[in-house]
């Protein structure tokens, strides 16, 4: 149950005279808003007024105003403090162990650098308050920084006056783990601003929030295959996921198209798999994009596409010709083999693919440091290649020969096999239960397709990313299609899917949006995720029973502010006269 104080104190009363006094009639601004009956109206600004910016009046006017909305009680004054990013001081008062405090340490640094981009054209302001921050993380707590499919997500937090004086806040946060610590210095941060009227970042006064996510599998696979994006390209998308909570960056590395990942011990699958020597995520790439994940409470999933999906490189790997590595390369028409060109599939019956498998997963893992979740792939895999290739009349034996050996080869490069071991769903699932025994507690499907039912009562472990509501470039044309989809999946359409309301879905882990990049380069990135994907990461946090309402619009519209804030350019809800007028829309 969410429970929001309404008492609204004009904040002009801090500021009035200050900011009318700092104006001529040359610069006044055009506006002032005013908050009348929890909407802010714009009005005509005067020397004589009252003056308030409208980013004031949105935080102050407005009974709820984080995202994701928070699940506990949650309690916002409506008055604030001016506030400075470098009078924020940390103070840890306990942790289970050492490398949670050093994570936490760094989660504060990257929550003062948030405020940082916030302040510009900054004027000197006389009451600057400082802000203590205390962190209490239980000492029987998760003393492993990293996020587990286990960990505890939660947090709480109060902010207050200190010691009864308005001179100085401190803020108290509480919570099992680094990654509630880390959630909580985020919903700290979507309650400071930056006042352009002011010239400083305002902080409400008194706050409390107790949260906790609906779904621990919170998901965002972008395809960096079939095209390159540059490495500060997928930081600002990991920024974006931190500051709505989505958890895991599902990382689409490699397809038939290129291998554009660095392996110390497949060199040559970069060397000669990626566009060029510009398109290359080097090994110390990739333990950037770890390294800058993972202090944002968020785990890098790591996916090489098997048994299908594999291009040219790969037959280097072999010693010779002989060793028929990959199959169906170059077969035509294409359309009978894969969904795209090239067509590549690795040999099922061939000992050197399962020595090459588990050096790779083997390095994954050693890289990622990500476990107890393993994407396998398994997408789009051609039985009729196979069945061609070895004269059978049941190909799918062949499919179960391969899956059975990779998972072994999975489970000894890993030690264990991780707990949450995933395929994409495919005509191939319904032989996971009676073929795959040994694993199956193990085991899980990623769902495309919402005809799938009948795989939610099959006892496997489900991730949700319906191509109809959260694949996010559902709209946009494919390259070999003479008509595009028209079915475009608007953000409301995202936030409103709730597919688990409809049909009980047994053991479902969390969703996930996809972005497949056949027609998608840099330059349109962040246009094509957000805000859409900032509205799943809300479904998958919060879930309340409520649509894509006005509130929700004006609320989703203060957060995209926040996003382009971090440097991320998203796509507009609505017009600007939308945003400064957002109940008359």
């Amino acid at each position: 149950m969410i429970k929001f104080i309404s008492l609204w104190t004009t904040f002009v009363s801090l500021t009035t005279i200050q900011l009318v006094d700092s104006f001529s009639a040359a610069t006044l601004p055009l506006w002032t808003w005013d908050c009348i009956n929890d909407k802010c109206v714009p009005t005509k600004a005067t020397l004589s007024g009252k003056l308030q910016s409208l980013m004031t009046c949105n935080m102050l006017c407005a009974s709820m105003t984080l995202w994701p909305q928070p699940t506990g009680q949650v309690s916002l004054s409506t008055t604030a403090v001016p506030v400075r990013s470098d009078l924020f001081h940390l103070q840890i008062l306990s942790f289970p162990s050492r490398s949670v405090r050093e994570h936490v340490k760094g989660a504060f640094q990257i929550f003062q650098g948030v405020l940082r981009k916030m302040e510009h054209d900054i004027r000197v302001f006389e009451d600057w308050r400082t802000v203590a921050v205390y962190v209490a993380i239980s000492e029987s707590g998760q003393g492993d920084p990293r996020l587990l499919l286990e960990t505890d997500e939660s947090y709480r937090f109060s902010l207050r006056p200190r010691n009864g004086t308005t001179r100085s806040l401190r803020v108290d946060i509480s919570a099992n783990s680094f990654s509630g610590v880390r959630h909580a210095f985020e919903t700290v941060s979507q309650l400071i601003w930056f006042d352009p009227y002011a010239g400083s970042l305002f902080m409400m006064e008194a706050a409390s929030v107790d949260d906790a996510p609906r779904f621990k599998y919170r998901g965002l696979m972008l395809d960096t295959a079939r095209n390159y994006f540059p490495v500060s390209d997928l930081l600002l998308t990991i920024d974006g996921m931190a500051s709505c909570k989505l958890n895991t960056f599902h990382w689409h590395a490699t397809d038939a198209q290129s291998f554009p990942i660095e392996l110390d011990s497949l060199p040559q699958l970069a060397r000669y798999g990626a566009y060029g020597p510009g398109a290359i995520y080097t090994t110390e790439d990739l333990r950037t994009v770890i390294r800058y994940a993972r202090l944002r409470g968020i785990r890098v999933l790591l996916e090489v596409d098997l048994p299908a999906h594999v291009g040219a490189a790969w037959m280097l790997l072999g010693r010779s010709k002989a060793d028929n590595i990959v199959f169906c390369l170059n077969n035509k028409p294409w359309t009978e083999y894969c969904n795209e060109p090239p067509c590549g599939q690795l040999n099922p019956r061939s000992v050197l693919v399962y020595t090459i498998i588990e050096k790779l997963y083997a390095e994954i893992i050693q890289l990622t440091g990500v476990d107890d979740v393993f994407h396998m792939g398994n997408g789009d895999v051609s039985l009729r290649c196979w069945a061609e290739k070895f004269n059978t009349t049941d190909p799918m034996d062949l499919w179960l020969v391969f899956t059975t050996n990779a998972l072994q080869r999975l489970e000894t490069a890993n030690e264990k096999l991780p707990n949450l071991t995933l395929f994409w769903d495919s005509k191939m699932s319904d032989r996971i239960k009676p073929d795959l025994k040994p694993y199956f507690h193990n085991l899980g499907l990623q769902v495309n397709d919402l005809a799938s039912s009948q795989k939610y009562i099959s006892g496997l472990r489900i991730i949700l990313s319906h191509q109809d509501a959260w694949d996010l470039n559902d709209g946009y044309s494919k390259w070999y299609e003479e008509t595009g989809n028209s079915n475009f999946n608007s953000w409301q359409r995202v936030y409103e899917h709730r597919p688990w309301t409809r049909k009980a879905i047994k053991s479902l882990e969390g969703g996930e949006a996809t972005v497949w990049t056949s027609t998608l380069s840099k330059d349109g990135l962040d246009s094509r995720i957000w805000p859409r994907a900032a509205a799943l990461a809300e479904r998958l946090w919060s879930d309340r029973a409520e649509a894509a309402t006005r509130p929700v619009h004006a609320r989703l519209d203060l957060h995209n502010l926040r996003l382009k804030q971090r440097g991320i350019q998203t796509t507009p809800l609505w017009s600007n006269w939308c945003s400064q007028n957002p109940y008359t829309c």
